[in-house]
C-alpha cells in the first residue's frame, strides 16, 4: 500500500495517491492553477491509517490540467399516437486534475 488519502472534491470523495490524475466534476478554476481539497483519511506504506473528525488539518493540493466534456447522454420524450417526439442531449463538464501534494 502506497501513501494515499481519501479527499473530497466538489462534494464527492476520491481515493488518491501522489501524482494520480483524476477526472472530476468541473472546477471553477483556470487551467494550470492549483486547488486545495479536504483530506478525510490518509494512510501510509506501513498501513498506518489516520482518520479525520470530520477532516484532517492538512490539505491536498491538486493542479487543474484541463477542462473537458464527458460522453453525451440522450434524453428522449415520446407520446404515443400523437407523433410527439423530442430528443435532447447533455454532456457533463469535467476537469482533469493531478494530485501534486498530500
Amino acid at each position: 500500500m502506497n501513501n494515499g488519502a481519501i479527499v473530497q472534491i466538489a462534494g464527492k470523495q476520491y481515493l488518491v495517491h501522489k501524482n494520480d490524475e483524476l477526472i472530476v466534476d468541473e472546477l471553477d478554476v483556470t487551467e494550470g492553477k492549483t486547488v486545495e481539497a479536504r483530506v478525510l483519511m490518509s494512510f501510509d506504506k506501513d498501513e498506518k491509517v489516520t482518520l479525520g473528525t470530520p477532516e484532517l488539518k492538512n490539505k491536498a493540493k491538486l493542479e487543474v490540467i484541463s477542462h473537458l466534456k464527458g460522453d453525451k447522454i440522450r434524453v428522449a420524450k415520446f407520446k404515443s399516437k400523437v407523433r410527439y417526439r423530442k430528443v435532447r442531449g447533455f454532456r457533463p463538464r469535467l476537469s482533469k486534475v493531478k494530485v501534486v501534494e498530500l
